[in-house]
């Protein structure tokens, strides 16, 4: 009996649905083995099924645990505000110029061999 109870407060602690136009999103806070709770957020989505006429959902998933909840709230944070003012902060600036950087995009010219030396 205990057992049972103990496995049915690992399933769901919170749960929260959130219907935003064709998907739903699920919020499901979760409780480890050694009580330290972690979120799952599920995106789902109604599709047909052309070959069977059969509707299916479509379902992403991923886990976030505790430890990794302030790093993703900034990020999450840092997205919304790029896509509401469209501009870039200060400290994403230099890590989006690294990311661009391609280190294997060599030119001719960076070789010594420039157009002069074809001739």
């Amino acid at each position: 009996m205990e057992e049972q109870e103990n496995q049915e407060r690992r399933e769901d602690v919170f749960s929260k649905s959130v219907r935003a136009g064709k998907r739903t999103y699920f919020f499901d806070v979760k409780a480890t083995r050694a009580d330290q709770f972690y979120l799952t957020i599920t995106e789902s989505k109604r599709k047909f099924n052309s070959d069977s006429g059969k509707f299916f959902y479509e379902k992403h998933k991923i886990f976030l645990y505790q430890e990794d909840f302030e790093k993703f709230t900034e990020g999450l944070e840092t997205a919304f505000k790029f896509i509401e003012t469209g501009e870039i902060p200060e400290s994403e600036v230099e890590f989006t110029k690294v990311e661009q950087e391609d280190p294997l995009d060599v030119k001719f010219e960076d070789l010594g061999g420039g157009e002069d030396s074809l001739s």
